[in-house]
């Protein structure tokens, strides 16, 4: 199966992907996501906060407004947008770092980045319909350290930093579900 992160990053040293189906139409769904507050929901706080205390980051987190909102304030920059559908984002850091600096890519430049020291992450927000009132709401995240010596440094970092990243997505996608699901709900009432 093709992926949206393909044509920006085919070749990569981890990837996540996670979906659920979601109850609610595709378009709302879109919107929920986009929309959704990371920060609403307090294990993603708790694990940012873990982040910042382990590797004693000066840097905390601002309020968030949003996912796609947000994004240019943390340093992601657009590679793909199709309304309702698909949102990809990409840059470049040194994730290790305790006040990581991302660095925004757009969709020409990110597939010819190789500046050493680094890692680009591209990642999804994507809703499929299934039926008209049915969809599939998934992520997908790719990281690929741009040299071999960042190769190395960045899989002993994804060895334990990942077990932080992993529940961000465990809790997130169900939670978008469950917002978008009580959208369609309230929307039936009228």
């Amino acid at each position: 199966m093709s992926s949206p992160l393909d044509p920006f990053l085919p070749i990569f040293d981890a990837r996540e992907h996670f979906e659920v189906r979601v109850q609610a139409p595709a378009a709302l769904t879109f919107a929920t996501a986009a929309a959704f507050d990371l920060q609403s929901l307090w294990p993603i706080r708790a694990i940012f906060r873990l982040r910042e205390l382990l590797l004693r980051s000066r840097n905390p987190r601002p309020p968030s407004l949003g996912i796609l909102t947000e994004l240019p304030a943390f340093g992601w920059g657009q590679l793909a947008l199709e309304p309702d559908h698909l949102f990809v984002a990409g840059a470049f850091c040194q994730p290790w770092l305790a006040d990581v600096h991302f660095t925004p890519l757009d969709a020409q430049t990110f597939p010819l980045f190789r500046e050493p020291g680094y890692v680009k992450i591209a990642w999804t927000l994507e809703v499929d319909p299934v039926t008209e009132h049915t969809c599939v709401l998934r992520t997908e995240t790719r990281a690929a350290a741009t040299d071999s010596q960042t190769q190395v440094r960045f899989k002993a970092y994804w060895r334990w930093a990942r077990l932080g990243i992993l529940p961000i997505r465990w809790f997130l996608l169900p939670a978008i579900r469950r917002a978008a699901e009580a959208r369609t709900r309230r929307a039936s009432m009228y």
